[in-house]
């Protein structure tokens, strides 16, 4: 089924590296649903909603495109939809899952014809990695926001924290003990750094543990099922835009991870990806089932990389990782409890954020027409708390600055229209 011999693997050697990319993620089982219950969320219900979603994605990744790919909710995409989609809009959570679930729909339909690869051709790329950037910046901004490090300032908004803060203090202490983790090239550094905060937070008293282990639970059940529903709430509510800011991020998110981790397992033949409408389906489907339960967009997660690190090249590696998840499902207590200090998840935001501002190297700054829409996405996303934001104004001025140069020509229709169907929103659905 996994094709062993065939891509020179072996059992053991997959074993090994479903365990070496489950310890990378792990953390995404306390952050994803410390985010969403920070909306409102229930966390019982964030936290079994987010291992659902991994094991389907993944197994349909695993089985159906047999790669070594991870699908879980992906950063920034829970941050977005927590603190913009729902902090924003006055609306439910039930409505802004209905939102997600009309995206994962739309993704999988996507996946099933050649407009996913048409419309990824048709944004410009300094646009696609400033995407990253902010997005980067605006998780970071929320580590330590939440954390304390950084506060509120009645006239300069926000200001430094006091060290002398407990929270405030163990996050430098967590975030220290990470750093230093990933810079000796520690195997699962962030979910190392977080246990051992943890337990430096339990000995000065600020995590109480109640309980370890639980049978898993959705307090509020299926929370999306009709759809139907899903698109009159969408309609009602005028979430277009929260639609096509997830679709975009989804896109740009999984096309980059997959091609970037198959090229790395030496997977990618002629530079094209075999079965690429099955892992799209495998990432849209996690998003589906997800919403359906309650946790926020999947992507295939750039994490499975450090299993391809370790020997994975089939399916099998993702096989073993979607194990591993379910048998973390009967441990919410604990995770709960680790979740309610900002202290204890903060670093693990802030050092995800660092790595996702790397792409700002790809973005050409030699050409203003270029750089300023890039930077119009980078820097709207922190400062309006809002990742649809930042796009909404990059795509807004890169025509524009385009036409002024003379060179309308070479901006692809696509971007046009979002352009126009941004301004709408910006102006009349804001």
């Amino acid at each position: 089924m996994f094709k062993l011999k065939e891509r020179n693997s072996n059992i053991k050697t997959e074993v090994l590296a479903g365990l070496t990319t489950f310890l990378t993620l792990a953390y995404i089982i306390v952050v994803n649903p410390m985010i969403l219950s920070d909306a409102g969320v229930p966390f019982d219900q964030a936290f079994t909603a987010t291992i659902i979603a991994i094991i389907v994605g993944t197994l349909c990744m695993a089985l159906l495109a047999n790669y070594p790919i991870v699908i879980a909710p992906a950063m920034g995409l829970n941050a977005y939809f927590a603190y913009s989609v729902l902090g924003t809009h006055d609306i439910s959570y039930t409505v802004a899952f209905s939102a997600v679930f009309v995206t994962g729909i739309i993704f999988i339909l996507l996946s099933l014809t050649s407009f996913r690869s048409k419309l990824i051709e048709a944004i410009p790329n300094n646009l696609k990695h400033a995407i990253s950037a902010g997005i980067g910046l605006f998780i970071t901004f929320i580590g330590l926001r939440l954390s304390g490090v950084v506060t509120q300032h009645e006239s300069n908004l926000v200001t430094l924290g006091s060290f002398r803060d407990p929270s405030v203090a163990l996050t430098l202490v967590g975030l220290v003990i990470t750093i230093v983790l990933i810079v000796r090239n520690v195997q699962g550094a962030i979910f190392i750094g977080m246990i051992v905060t943890a337990i430096i937070a339990f000995f000065t008293g600020q995590l109480e543990i109640s309980g370890l282990v639980s049978t898993p639970s959705l307090p509020e059940g299926i929370i999306v099922a009709n759809p139907i529903t899903s698109i009159a709430d969408v309609i009602n509510y005028g979430l277009y835009g929260v639609v096509f800011s997830i679709l975009l991020v989804m896109l740009f998110d999984t096309t980059g991870a997959l091609l970037g981790i198959v090229r790395q397992a030496g997977l990618l033949k002629e530079n094209k990806l075999e079965k690429s409408g099955s892992a799209f389906f495998a990432d849209s489907v996690g998003t589906t089932v997800g919403a359906m339960f309650g946790t926020s967009p999947t992507a295939a997660s750039v994490e499975s990389s450090a299993g391809v690190g370790a020997g994975g090249k089939t399916g099998l590696t993702a096989l073993v990782v979607a194990i591993l998840f379910l048998i973390t499902a009967f441990f919410s207590p604990l995770i709960g409890a680790v979740s309610n200090v900002a202290a204890i998840t903060a670093p693990s935001l802030i050092i995800v954020g660092s790595m996702m501002i790397k792409s700002i190297n790809e973005i050409d700054w030699t050409h203003f027409d270029e750089s300023f829409p890039a930077f119009l996405v980078i820097v709207a996303m922190p400062l309006t708390s809002s990742i649809a934001n930042g796009i909404a104004l990059g795509f807004i001025a890169y025509p524009i600055l385009k036409m002024a140069r003379g060179k309308f020509r070479e901006v692809h229709p696509f971007v046009y229209m979002f352009a126009v169907l941004f301004l709408y929103q910006l102006i009349f659905l804001a």
